[in-house]
């Protein structure tokens, strides 16, 4: 799961000249946010915002655990942000694909990229190829029942390893050991209840390659882990020991002293008062070496590591092989290179400055911006793509300020997006979309049930006939 915190109003705006013409590319967090930012900062501006999957809301959508606290606010928040913008909005339309970036440059004073981070990053250890070894975003992706995810997933694996130190570890690891009733009141679908209710996982182990001061686990996610009905939590007292970096970062931040602390209460339970059928083992200062198995996950190697006392750690060379039959990457996400953008292959992000998308010698590139996980990595909560938005949209006016020329003729997309016979799903589809998985959640005792379905949501949203001749 992504983090989310609220934040705090900003500041009264500056109001540039409009009119302006701009294309958002990416209905997530941070698009919908940076079209806040134009309706507030330069109020005339037209802008499209586009999604290539057939809705919006991004990381909302589809990277919040099921029946995640935070998930309805966030889409009422991003549902108003778009409600105030003067803006169309074109899902089930992937640009590099059905249109080029520079279709979008051609037509529009500026194009904004916010298409986010979509892969797992990457985990360069011996066996990682071995069937059973999968990335937490496929995982997320599923049982989050994202358009393109698996129809089924493989719970087959009695013991499994979870890499990762962060919510999205945590987030995964809950899942894995979810009783199928604990979803009856989410958005998730039939096919997920399903697939989880024949899970046969019973041991989960987390490996964190740095110690409790150092890892980004929020207090209320390890909470929520241990209030998992059937599951024990098991932390070696001597993962949370108090140590001279322990100290003083508890003491600095009170995230962390909290989630500090509940990671020694999982540590002070009595080992007779373990009786659950399930675990999850949380294992500090190990990382992984490799993924061993003959044609399949059969153990995780993994590496013990050495605190320096200042959050630094090194390899040890001890290992100790765990038998587990799966393993879950959960280590971060990276962007993907888009046709027509300059891309940082190392950070795995669009170079810029401020927002403004640079070339290879650093100079800006005219018209061009990027806000979210494309400028900074993905890293921060969802809340923080609203100023994140902000400084992009503020660094674009500047720039057009200083340009003469104004482009407010949007009509050459709509010419393309004929030829291309698209079938774009805008804002009232997304409306008929929303009450259609309303009305199913009705028929389903719950406020929601989501529709998974490419298809099915093009056809609704595009209101075509069931059976299109």
């Amino acid at each position: 799961m992504i983090s989310v915190r609220a934040v705090s109003p900003l500041a009264s705006p500056r109001v540039f000249s409009p009119p302006r013409s701009v294309a958002i590319v990416g209905a997530g967090p941070a698009g919908i946010y940076a079209a806040g930012a134009l309706a507030e900062l330069a109020p005339g501006t037209k802008t499209d915002v586009f999604e290539r999957l057939p809705t919006p809301y991004g990381l909302v959508r589809y990277g919040l655990a099921p029946g995640h606290p935070e998930s309805e606010k966030f889409a009422h928040s991003l549902h108003t942000a778009l409600g105030a913008s003067d803006f169309r909005l074109f899902c089930n339309v992937e640009i590099g694909k059905d249109l080029s970036v520079e279709d979008l440059r051609s037509s529009y004073d500026a194009v904004i990229i916010a298409t986010g981070a979509l892969k797992d990053a990457p985990l360069d250890v011996p066996g990682v190829e071995l069937p059973g070894s999968f990335g937490g975003a496929d995982f997320v992706g599923w049982y989050n029942d994202h358009p393109d995810s698996s129809p089924q997933w493989p719970l087959n694996a009695e013991s499994v390893a979870v890499i990762g130190g962060g919510n999205v570890a945590l987030d995964v690891t809950r899942m894995l050991l979810a009783e199928a009733q604990s979803l009856r009141a989410t958005d998730v679908s039939a096919e997920v209840q399903e697939g989880i209710a024949d899970s046969l996982v019973r041991e989960v182990h987390i490996f964190v390659r740095r110690g409790p001061a150092d890892a980004r686990f929020s207090p209320n996610e390890l909470r929520a882990l241990g209030e998992l009905p059937g599951v024990d939590v098991v932390v070696d007292a001597a993962d949370v020991a108090p140590d001279r970096h322990i100290e003083r970062m508890t003491k600095q931040l009170v995230h962390t002293r909290l989630a500090v602390e509940t990671l020694r209460t999982f540590a002070d339970a009595v080992s007779a008062d373990r009786i659950a059928q399930r675990r999850v083992h949380l294992h500090f200062y190990r990382q992984p070496a490799e993924i061993l198995g003959n044609g399949k996950v059969e153990a995780l190697r993994v590496e013990h590591t050495d605190p320096d006392g200042y959050g630094h750690v090194t390899a040890s060379g001890a290992c100790t092989d765990y038998p587990v039959q799966a393993v879950y990457r959960a280590i971060g996400f990276r962007g993907t290179p888009l046709a027509g953008v300059p891309f940082d292959h190392g950070r795995g992000i669009v170079p810029h400055r401020s927002g403004a998308v640079v070339d290879e010698s650093g100079l800006p590139i005219t018209g061009l911006f990027v806000t979210g996980w494309m400028k900074r990595g993905a890293v921060g909560l969802i809340g923080a793509a609203r100023p994140d938005a902000r400084q992009t949209v503020e660094t674009m006016l500047r720039q057009l300020d200083s340009v003469g020329e104004r482009r407010i003729d949007r009509s050459p997309i709509a010419a393309l997006l004929a030829a291309g016979n698209l079938l774009p799903v805008d804002w009232e589809g997304w409306l008929r979309i929303d009450a259609a998985e309303r009305d199913l959640g009705v028929r389903h005792g719950r406020d929601r049930v989501k529709i998974k379905d490419r298809e099915d949501l093009v056809r609704i949203g595009t209101n075509l006939p069931v059976h299109p001749e």
